[in-house]
């Protein structure tokens, strides 16, 4: 007998299940970013000089020596080794963990924080056990800093900080936690990307985690999916996913498509046409602009039809902040499909490269999805019998 404490197990001839909808949710995130890593910061044209072609599966890092090849950056990037997305997917997946209800930002400072900075875990690109707070990049530290030794208010201690995907590529698990619920996602996630981001890097944390919440709905689609979040979405970033998806519905593969999504995102990114020398003007506020990865990710999800292993290498061969892109469409995709989408060899090879259970983190939120849930309908029926005996309906 199913309960709402206890999730049932999916069968391959049904609907994908809450279970396994969180489960190829987290596994496509994951493969996502590992395939994406290496090639991150390249374009279209130089990843294929490097590879011979398209990226097609894993490959290696970009550079052999790639310990001092990148200083400010000495990461093994490559040979199915998960980066950053991956490791702070796991660690607010965690914080849930702990909660194991709705979380804000005052979670991310009680929780996340202290979890970043005081427990050592396996770092795949770092090959060794290090503090999470050794791998996550600037703008991530960021949050420690504000909010452990600066002791900001957590809900605005994203402002300052470069505006970027940051927060947006962790979202997932609020998404998956608000399940089928876009609008409550999208709520619970501007709370706690207030700790981390403002401005269009705080919003499109709130549409990721609304497009996981639409993709687990039963029918859903990559074209209701984007109907959901632009129903969301504000500003610069409502434009430029419409811009974006406007292009990617006029083709039927992403190699045709790399170079309209980018024109068509241009016009509302602020890095500029140099990936790793930013413009002046770079991640600062603005109500006028978007991050690059959301759109994209978007669109690559529409070119793709959902299919994880087409929306993921698309999303990968467009390049630039494209383990951020590949993170956000494969978990979009894994929540549309299950995990029988999540192409099996991929998941397998990057689960044992990164030394990670990828599985672990997918029970552990479904079961507190399902708790979530219970305590949810329990307020919503209490509220709703005060209503009426405030209103005097019987």
């Amino acid at each position: 007998m199913t309960t709402l404490s206890t999730p049932p197990t999916p069968s391959a001839t049904e609907t994908p299940t809450l279970a396994d909808r969180v489960t190829g949710c987290l596994l496509g995130a994951a493969v996502g970013d590992a395939l994406g890593g290496p090639v991150e910061g390249y374009s279209p044209d130089q990843i294929v000089e490097r590879h011979g072609g398209r990226v097609t599966g894993i490959v290696g890092p970009w550079n052999e020596d790639w310990r001092t090849a990148r200083p400010i950056a000495p990461y093994h990037k490559g040979d199915g080794h998960v980066t950053d997305d991956t490791l702070m997917t796991h660690a607010l997946v965690r914080v849930y963990g702990t909660v194991r209800d709705h979380l804000d930002a005052y979670a991310v400072a009680e929780h996340l924080v202290p979890d970043l900075m005081s427990t050592p875990r396996w770092i795949p690109e770092l090959e060794a056990e290090a503090l999470p707070l050794q791998r996550i990049f600037l703008a991530e530290k960021w949050i420690v800093a504000r909010l452990h030794y600066g002791h900001v208010d957590p809900r605005e201690a994203g402002t300052g900080n470069i505006v970027n995907c940051g927060a947006a590529m962790y979202m997932a698990p609020v998404g998956l936690v608000n399940a089928a619920h876009p609008a409550a996602a999208y709520a619970e996630a501007l709370d706690v990307a207030g700790a981390h981001q403002s401005s269009y890097g705080r919003e499109a944390a709130g549409v990721f985690a609304a497009a996981v919440a639409a993709a687990c709905v039963p029918g859903a689609t990559p074209a209701s999916v984007v109907e959901a979040c632009l129903a969301l979405a504000k500003d610069g970033t409502r434009a430029a996913i419409e811009a974006v998806c406007e292009v990617a519905a006029c083709h039927g593969d992403a190699e045709s498509a790399l170079r309209g999504l980018r024109e068509a995102v241009a016009p509302f990114d602020t890095v500029g046409p140099n990936y790793r020398a930013p413009s002046l003007g770079a991640r600062r506020p603005s109500r006028l602009h978007s991050i690059e990865e959301l759109p994209v990710a978007l669109g690559m999800l529409l070119i793709g039809g959902g299919d994880v292993r087409r929306t993921v290498l698309g999303s990968v061969n467009y390049g630039r902040d494209c383990d951020s892109i590949a993170t956000m469409s494969g978990a979009i995709a894994g929540a549309l499909g299950g995990e029988s989408a999540v192409p099996a060899e991929w998941a397998s090879r990057v689960a044992e490269a990164s030394r990670l259970d990828l599985h672990a983190p997918a029970r552990m939120l479904t079961e507190v999805a399902y708790e979530v849930f219970a305590r949810d309908t329990e307020h919503r029926r209490a509220h709703e019998s005060a209503f009426a005996r405030l209103t005097g309906q019987r």
